[in-house]
C-alpha cells in the first residue's frame, strides 16, 4: 500500500483534495487511496461529536504530546462532494481545538453520500 504525503501552508484555506476509499484514483488526484494533507479545523463537519464525553485525562496528555512533538496519526476524514465528515480522532481533535490550532493533520478518503449514510446509523 502507498502513501502519499501533501504539505500544505498553514495560510492556506481553499484547496481541494481527491482520494477514493476504494483504491481507485480519485477524479483530479491520479493517485489510489487517501491522501494525507493539513485541514482547516472549521472544514471538518463532526456529526457525532455530541454522542459522547471526551476523557479529559487523555485529552490533556494528547495536548501536551502535540504542544511538543505534534500530531503523530492523523485523523481519518471522509470526503463527500467536497465537505469534509470527521467520525473518528475526537480526542486528537478536541486537543486542537483546546491548543487553538488552526489546521489539523488528515488521511482524507473520499466516499459518495450512501458511504456518508453509512457512518450516520
Amino acid at each position: 500500500m502507498a502513501s502519499f504525503i501533501l504539505q500544505v501552508p498553514n495560510s492556506l484555506r481553499t484547496f481541494s483534495v481527491s482520494a477514493s476509499s476504494n483504491g481507485s484514483p480519485g477524479p483530479s488526484s491520479g493517485r489510489p487511496g487517501p491522501v494525507i494533507v493539513e485541514l482547516p479545523m472549521e472544514k471538518i463537519r463532526r456529526p457525532l461529536m455530541r454522542t459522547r464525553e471526551n476523557d479529559p485525562n487523555k485529552v490533556k496528555e494528547l495536548m501536551d504530546s502535540i504542544s511538543e512533538i505534534g500530531l503523530q496519526v492523523p485523523i481519518d476524514v471522509l470526503e463527500v462532494d467536497g465537505v469534509y465528515y470527521g467520525f473518528s480522532g475526537c480526542h486528537r481533535y478536541e486537543a486542537h481545538q483546546r491548543l487553538g490550532l488552526p489546521t489539523i493533520r488528515c488521511k482524507v478518503r473520499r466516499g459518495t453520500k450512501e458511504t456518508l449514510r453509512h457512518h450516520l446509523r
